[in-house]
């Protein structure tokens, strides 16, 4: 199962919102929200809170991607987010996200006892290529035990 598709069976908001995974890797994770009337705001573009989960499920997928291999000792956990709703965004829209430090930083915190936390940029765009949105989710890795 990829990581889209586990996010869209074990996570109802991104089944409901029909969002499709387009990529995800330890690199990078974009995921589209297609254009849906029962999603519009009162100016007929995407609601907000369906952007930023948009936004916040991206940076999960990047999340898992990059740490996957860590889910047996840790627990991925957003613990902030912030968002900038930048231009009208009309249309189908797409969330890029990329990790705030390495991966291999974040990994050696978890291995020396400590409990990490690394931010998650992401920009929003609509389909002519504007950012209508920028956001940053801050994650942690929750140890076991």
């Amino acid at each position: 199962m990829s990581i889209g598709e586990m996010l869209a069976a074990t996570v109802p908001m991104a089944r409901t919102l029909n969002l499709e995974f387009l990529e995800t890797s330890p690199e990078r994770a974009v995921v589209a929200l297609p254009d849906q009337s029962e999603y519009h705001n009162h100016v007929g573009g995407p609601h907000a809170g369906a952007m930023f989960t948009l936004g916040e499920s991206a940076s999960g997928a990047i999340v898992l991607a990059a740490f996957g291999d860590q889910l047996a000792r840790a627990v991925p956990l957003a613990v902030g987010a912030e968002i900038t709703y930048k231009k009208l965004a009309m249309g189908a829209v797409t969330a890029t996200a990329t990790l705030g430090r390495p991966a291999t930083e974040v990994v050696a915190q978890l291995d020396a006892g400590e409990r990490p936390e690394f931010p998650v940029t992401i920009e929003i765009r609509r389909g002519d290529g504007a950012v209508t949105g920028e956001m940053t989710v801050v994650w942690t890795l929750r140890p076991n035990g």
